[in-house]
């Protein structure tokens, strides 16, 4: 206990700071969300105190961040769609996949799975930052300009028949579920159209127009609107915060630029511009748990999801792990990755049956905890306990934030989270994809180019442009694809299939030169067989020379064999018998002569007697058949 307390004083310094900075940025995040400025609060205050208290890095600050924020916002919008526009109803199923999320990441710390994190491909993670950079710009720029598109008379009013269609469509819907639709009879309809306000059906077309106007494609389609309608105030507001957020900087980095900006421009706008647009109210009062998450949901309405949470999950898994590494650079500590998962997975439970969004670790607020003086875990709690006081007595004066000062924040969030390091990298990448052919009439159009600048590139316009989950997932799959075929063609290219006469002898193989070396073919097996090489393997092996009655295989340097390189040798080796060659191993691995006797292969085709632990064994076997 005394240990846990030996560095009280910096854990406080280092957590009342941290937690101060993160207060812009929860409530931007919120915002930006969908869900309001109180989400982003709740997120960060359940999530930076159980992440904290269950976590296993002592230092990390946690809460809603950039990546896990645009992911959250694409869920948010898709959910609210298929819920008439509503927030209310579709609430319940957005807090189930957060909260699903969550328990997922439990899972996967329990499953010990946190080491394997690390596998995924550089470019794939530099493609999705620089997207979720681009995201966070893009779908800013609206409220940089101070246009939102419900408020727009003329761009609403496009809206209308649509609108009318959904309401219409809406009254047969609960029809049918009362059993009152008949298609003979429209009268029940037709009472029930005339009861239809123009309230509503405007109401229904600003839903249209923000859902119309949300995301970058909805963003960009607006923007020529945007740009006629500028608000002046929100503008000023904007640009004055992300001047002063670059501004400070220069003077001294002691006091966080954002949270002065924060300060400064509210301070401005409350004080002299009467008619600025406010964030959304922050509710008072400690959080009130959602229990409709267990009680107006099933399993089936959630099932369709599991993949959005799992890869909800696994970015927070990458988001909190990234910001761990670089905790432990700090401190010269060595963090618990598992353990970490848990905790992120508590919190992100946690926060999502409050209503808060997910979050993970955040690099930049657990680097202030560290030069404030955070040794342990305690500061990560206070954080948390900070942020929960300002909810507490302070809500009603950060709910006077002007709504274009937190889209500055963003703005200058989304420039920051952009992978630079990759970007300045791609001309110096190695060309080694080749698009077009050398010959022909078309030879002038080929172009080299780099698989992980493809890769990068592709991630982040279909993350961009179409859906962050399936962007990651084909970059997974693209990025694997390349490195089998890499893989592949290093090993068909160390393996080499020539007669004995042809064939470069290891240092132990020259004894072979007393024998008949024009009837002996050498096939020295380089590397793993699997299926990314069996495609060379196959090829190679076809230049075995037909006077060869003797093939000796040597697998001193094949340490592993997976189902597909299994079923390719032993259609070599069937090809081989029915030739009539004779066929010898030598130095065959544990794990391969395992393989090869579950299916038969040994002894089938190649006799345990024909299996050697050395060379000179062989040698001793040919010598005794020469006699």
């Amino acid at each position: 206990m005394k240990k846990a307390f030996a560095h009280i004083k910096g854990d406080i310094f280092g957590g009342l700071t941290a937690g101060i900075v993160a207060l812009p940025l929860a409530l931007a995040f919120g915002v930006s969300s969908g869900l309001g400025p109180d989400a982003g609060l709740y997120g960060a205050i359940f999530l930076s105190f159980f992440a904290a208290l269950l976590g296993g890095t002592n230092t990390q600050i946690s809460g809603p961040t950039a990546p896990m924020t645009a992911v959250s916002m694409v869920i948010i919008s898709t959910l609210i769609a298929a819920n008439e526009g509503s927030i209310e109803k579709a609430l319940p199923i957005i807090l189930a996949v957060f909260m699903l999320a969550g328990l997922m990441q439990v899972g996967l710390g329990f499953l010990k799975l946190g080491k394997y994190i690390r596998y995924i491909p550089y470019p794939v993670v530099s493609g999705f930052m620089t997207a979720i950079g681009l995201i966070i710009l893009i779908t800013q720029l609206l409220p940089v300009l101070g246009y939102y598109a419900k408020d727009d008379t003329a761009y609403v009013s496009t809206f209308k028949p649509q609108a009318e269609a959904v309401i219409l469509g809406s009254i047969l819907n609960d029809e049918a579920t009362e059993g009152l639709l008949v298609l003979e009879d429209f009268s029940e309809t037709v009472s029930r159209g005339e009861n239809i306000t123009e309230a509503q059906i405007l109401e229904e077309s600003q839903n249209l127009a923000t859902k119309s106007a949300s995301g970058v494609v909805g963003a960009l389609r607006v923007l020529p609107a945007a740009l006629k309608h500028i608000n002046w105030i929100e503008f000023v507001l904007a640009m004055g915060t992300i001047f002063i957020i670059y501004g400070f900087k220069r003077i001294t980095t002691v006091v966080p630029s954002t949270l002065v900006a924060l300060i400064v421009m509210t301070g401005i706008a409350v004080f002299f511009v009467p008619n600025y647009r406010p964030i959304t109210a922050i509710p008072e009062g400690f959080p009130v748990p959602q229990w409709n998450v267990f009680t107006s949901l099933s399993l089936g309405q959630l099932t369709p999801y599991v993949f959005t949470a799992l890869t909800l999950a696994l970015l927070g898994a990458i988001d909190s792990l990234l910001t761990s590494v670089v905790a432990d650079n700090m401190t010269k500590t060595r963090h618990r990755p598992n353990k970490e998962l848990i905790g992120q997975g508590v919190g992100n439970t946690i926060s999502a049956l409050f209503g808060g969004i997910p979050g993970a670790g955040a690099t930049i607020r657990t680097v202030v905890n560290i030069n404030s003086g955070g040794k342990t875990r305690i500061s990560g709690m206070i954080a948390g306990l900070v942020l929960l006081f300002i909810l507490l007595a302070l809500s009603s004066v950060a709910s006077t934030i002007p709504a274009a000062v937190l889209a500055g924040i963003l703005v200058t969030v989304g420039i920051g989270v952009m992978d630079y390091k990759g970007l300045r990298a791609i001309p110096f990448m190695p060309k080694d994809v080749q698009i077009g052919k050398p010959k022909g009439m078309f030879r002038s159009l080929m172009v080299r180019m780099s698989s992980e600048v493809i890769i990068m590139f592709s991630v982040m316009l279909l993350a961009t442009f179409w859906n962050l989950v399936y962007a990651v997932g084909i970059g997974l799959v693209v990025a694997s694809l390349m490195f089998m075929k890499k893989i592949g063609d290093l090993t068909a290219e160390k393996s080499k299939v020539t007669t004995g006469a042809k064939e470069e002898l290891w240092a132990d193989e020259k004894a072979l030169a007393e024998l008949k070396s024009d009837t002996i073919s050498i096939k020295h097996v380089n590397g793993p067989l699997f299926f990314g090489s069996t495609d060379g393997f196959q090829r190679l092996a076809k230049e075995i020379s037909s006077s060869a009655k003797t093939i000796l295989f040597r697998f001193d340097r094949m340490d592993y064999i997976d189902q597909s390189g299994l079923f390719a040798l032993e259609d070599l080796l069937v090809e081989l018998s029915n030739e009539d060659k004779n066929i010898y191993f030598v130095h065959l691995p544990k794990q391969p002569r395992f393989m090869m006797e579950q299916i038969r292969l040994i002894p089938r085709l190649v006799p345990t007697e024909n299996i050697f632990e050395e060379l000179p064994d062989f040698l001793q076997h040919m010598n005794s058949i020469k006699k």
